[in-house]
């Protein structure tokens, strides 16, 4: 398991779980040092040949309970989705971090291990890494044509210059989290 969004200041944060196939992509590795291009085959190749299954949750979500339990929740959701597919429950869930939903998100119930760095070390966190990355950056293309002057197309939510100069200029929309320091500064003035 792996999540992608927990530091931009708009959209969704995606999470995904993944169970290897027998024949599933060789070379897998963390999303952020596979290039676009090779990432979208991997992701097609991964979830052809393998079981899959993504959580979000929303900036709302993320503006209520915080962008960490977020991201438990997203984990949690992601998770119990893969168990409905399969219909049986994991034996241990590995994610990527130093943290699990384990006594974090009250639906958690599956036996969980962090592994930091594990999104370049084990095959089944890269690739639960390319599917959330890449269902997430999906998500924010499709919210740059509702908001183009915000440049999610480039910048996928993240606090580049970009969106910064467009969030004060035309300030946050409903995908912008609230609860993060530069959007909620922008209400003091």
């Amino acid at each position: 398991m792996d999540e992608a969004g927990r530091g931009p200041l708009a959209g969704p944060v995606v999470a995904a779980a993944v169970l290897l196939g027998e024949n599933y992509p060789q070379n897998l590795d963390d999303s952020k040092k596979i290039s676009a291009q090779r990432r979208a085959i991997l992701n097609e190749e991964i979830r052809e040949s393998c079981q899959w299954a993504v959580g979000i949750a929303e900036v709302e979500e993320i503006d209520r309970i915080n962008i960490f339990a977020a991201t438990m929740l997203a984990m949690t959701r992601a998770v119990a989705e893969l168990v409905q597919k399969r219909g049986a429950d994991p034996e241990e869930v590995i994610i990527d971090g130093n943290a699990t939903p384990a006594g974090r998100c009250g639906d958690w119930r599956w036996p969980a291990r962090a592994i930091v760095g594990g999104d370049g070390i084990e095959p089944a966190i890269s690739a639960a890494s390319i599917i959330a990355k890449q269902w997430r950056d999906r998500l924010m293309l499709e919210a740059a044509q509702m908001h183009p002057e915000y440049g999610w197309e480039r910048n996928k939510g993240y606090g580049t210059r970009e969106h910064m100069e467009a969030l004060r200029q035309y300030g946050p929309t409903a995908l912008h989290r609230q609860s993060f320091a530069p959007v909620a500064q922008l209400a003091l003035f």
